[in-house]
């Protein structure tokens, strides 16, 4: 027999349900925020004009002893938010955290934007966030382009009135009193009502250019009006590097690419801007960041890659901890820094990308690692927007490993290759201490060829050393420097150069996990001596590899042939001396070469190994041009009659039916690590 349920309460029980349903309710409950944003504040009030600076600063504070770390977002009118700086650590003061200045340029379009803030505690990984509107109103308001002056004064921001729906526009310029190319920039897809913007760039300085939109629908061009805009002097502030004219452009020269991007390097007391030139040295763009930084590679969307100093997790380290984009009036589009990267890649598995002010232990015991900085090379040709990286690590290794001789422990500095995402999330890595097995991996008892060393000081060369402390031998190895990445569309792999094995080496990557691809991070084959490959030596050259090598490139967007910079260190270090796979007579200069592959004989054939005239010591790069002459960088150049270092930009002419060539430019520069020949601000190579 059913019977119902006595539905009878007294108070009593009424009042125990009540206690147990609130406790339930507590232990349930997710923990209370500790994290709690006091302001979100913007220089400027807003509405503002486009390409306004404005400056927001954060404010919060946190129960947990933190540190608290500020991620920036913002977003384009009806978009969603996008990353622009990803979390870095703020400042702690009376008991309030300060995040890092975000300095936030809009230059694409006019309209309401959202700003968004996300504060993180990692320890205790309580997170908040803030998001505020701002006002962005048009350069443009009438039918007629109006063109404005950036910070930099060889930039200009231009802006035309919107254009039909299906069009695209662009714009072209060209100074009015000298003689100079007209240059197009790239065209972008119109989307009325709002206006069209673009960053011109590539201009010398005090002087006047005319400057007109062309909007081009299903292939009919339109011309707008046209306007003028002169640019500013370059500022006695800053000190820019000079150049000499040694071999002028001549008819054979390719004028075609008459701009050439230089990163310049900061060397003793002076800083030089990243800078590009014509062929006769006058200067036609700067970036003056005020800090050290590689240019890494310039993008075919108007942007560049940049690693610079700064702020980041280790309040020790500031030496190229960030991964910076930025447009050319020097304004940041997006960044990353080694702290955040670090808390990607550990939960992965990597177990060398601890932060190193996590290691506390003095001496570090053998087997600790971890990641110390950016370095060298930043590449975004992979699919989908993603970008690879070198990031310089440590590891501590039992005493004796490579032959150190002190009896203690040993820091070995390797590298490891991060893959990030369009939104700079990490995807996927290569580290070159998990491949460290031997053959046909890398080898960790095999030293660099020239036994290459870092020292706890300040060094060009080396990255900060984290883990060089008391009771560790007193040098560590520099064993592989990593110093070129260079994306293999055709097989979707990742070639990367090792300057002090003389290898350059060959990474599956198959495209990462992104895209559903199976790439294991194993060395596929070792190119250079005792690779894996031989050597065609058709002009029975007595050293035919090159050695401690720059820039390696598969020109053709892939096809070959492949270039590099052949610095000769261990051909021209070693002379005379011959140990099996090394031959003897290592003497000459550095080279710029240009190799046929053949990966199913594991065959490399030469068809250019031009002798340079000069011993180029470290840096350097290599390039095919689009008329077949090729352009190389011989850098680290010590010039006797300056006392100093100094590199040389050269165009080859190849001599027909030999491996040789004539120089057709040549330019006296200051000490620089990398150049790219392009025929516009716009266009630059692939490779």
């Amino acid at each position: 027999m059913l019977t119902h349920p006595n539905t009878h309460l007294t108070k009593t029980s009424v009042q125990q349900l009540l206690r147990l349903a609130g406790l339930l309710a507590v232990l349930c409950a997710p923990s209370l925020a500790t994290v709690q944003i006091l302001s979100l504040t913007p220089s400027l009030k807003s509405p503002q004009l486009l390409g306004t600076p404005v400056t927001w600063t954060v404010t919060a504070t946190d129960s947990n002893p933190g540190p608290l770390t500020f991620q920036f977002n913002a977003a384009l009118p009806a978009q969603s938010l996008a990353l622009v700086k990803d979390f870095n650590v703020g400042t702690l003061a009376a008991g309030a955290w300060t995040s890092q200045p975000f300095v936030w340029v809009p230059t694409m379009v006019e309209g309401t934007y959202k700003i968004q803030v996300v504060i993180k505690d990692f320890a205790s990984g309580e997170t908040t966030s803030k998001t505020a509107s701002f006002q962005v109103t048009p350069l443009a308001t009438g039918s007629t382009p109006v063109v404005v002056a950036t910070a930099n004064p060889l930039v200009a921001l231009f802006s035309a009135p919107s254009c039909p729906a299906g069009s695209s526009m662009a714009v072209r310029f060209q100074p009015t009193s000298r003689s100079a190319p007209a240059v197009t920039t790239l065209f972008s897809k119109c989307h009325p009502p709002t206006t069209m913007n673009f960053e011109i760039a590539g201009m010398y300085p005090s002087t006047e250019y005319q400057m007109v939109a062309e909007t081009d629908t299903a292939g009919t061009f339109t011309a707008g009006t046209p306007v003028s805009f002169k640019t500013g002097a370059l500022p006695r502030s800053i000190t820019f590097p000079s150049y000499t004219v040694k071999t002028p452009a001549g008819a054979q020269t390719d004028t075609a690419e008459w701009v050439i991007l230089q990163n310049v390097l900061e060397f003793g007391a002076t800083v030089f801007p990243i800078v590009a030139t014509d062929l006769s040295g006058n200067i036609i763009w700067y970036y003056n960041p005020n800090q050290s930084i590689f240019l890494t590679r310039p993008l075919q969307n108007g942007t560049m890659l940049t690693i610079q100093a700064g702020p980041s997790w280790d309040p020790a380290l500031t030496q190229l901890q960030l991964l910076d984009q930025i447009d050319f009036a020097g304004n940041i589009v997006k960044q990353t820094n080694i702290g955040v990267l670090s808390q990607q890649l550990v939960p992965m598995g990597a177990t060398d990308a601890a932060l190193c002010n996590t290691i506390t232990a003095v001496p570090p015991p053998i087997g600790a690692a971890c990641i110390d900085g950016f370095h060298h090379d930043a590449i975004q040709t992979l699919p989908n927007g993603d970008t690879a990286v070198l990031v310089a690590i440590e590891r501590i290794f039992p005493p004796g490993t490579q032959g150190d001789t002190t009896g203690l422990p040993v820091d070995i500095v390797g590298d490891m290759i991060v893959v990030l995402n369009s939104s700079w999330q990490v995807i996927w890595y290569f580290d070159t201490f998990q491949h460290a097995t031997g053959a046909p991996q890398l080898d960790i008892t095999r030293p660099a060829v020239l036994g290459e060393t870092c020292s706890a000081g300040a060094s060009t060369d080396c990255p900060p050393l984290s883990l060089l402390t008391s009771g560790i031998s007193p040098l560590a190895k520099d064993w592989l420097h990593a110093n070129a990445l260079y994306y293999w569309p055709q097989d979707e792999d990742i070639v990367f150069s090792s300057r002090n094995q003389d290898w350059v080496m060959k990474i599956d990557y198959n495209n990462g996990v992104q895209s559903g691809g199976l790439g294991t991070g194993n060395i596929l084959w070792r190119m250079g001596p005792c690779g894996d490959f031989t050597f065609n030596n058709i002009d029975n050259d007595p050293w035919p590899w090159f050695s401690h090598q720059h820039e390696p490139g598969i020109e053709n967007s892939g096809a070959g042939p492949l270039t590099v910079f052949d610095n000769g260190n261990t051909r021209y270090s070693k002379p005379g001396a011959s140990t099996g796979c090394m031959p003897g007579l290592g003497t000459g200069d550095s080279r710029g070469m240009s190799l046929t592959v053949d990966e199913s004989t594991l065959t490399v054939t030469p068809v250019l190994s031009v002798d340079l005239g000069v011993q180029a010591l470290g840096d350097g790069s290599a390039q095919l041009l689009s008329n077949g002459n090729y352009s190389f960088l011989a850098s680290f150049v010590f010039l006797l009659s300056a006392r100093n270092y100094v590199s040389y930009p050269i165009e080859i002419l190849p001599t027909p039916g030999t491996l040789t060539g004539t120089q057709v430019l040549n330019i006296l520069a200051p000490l620089t690590y990398r150049i790219w020949r392009m025929p516009s601000m716009y266009a630059p190579p692939i490779t």
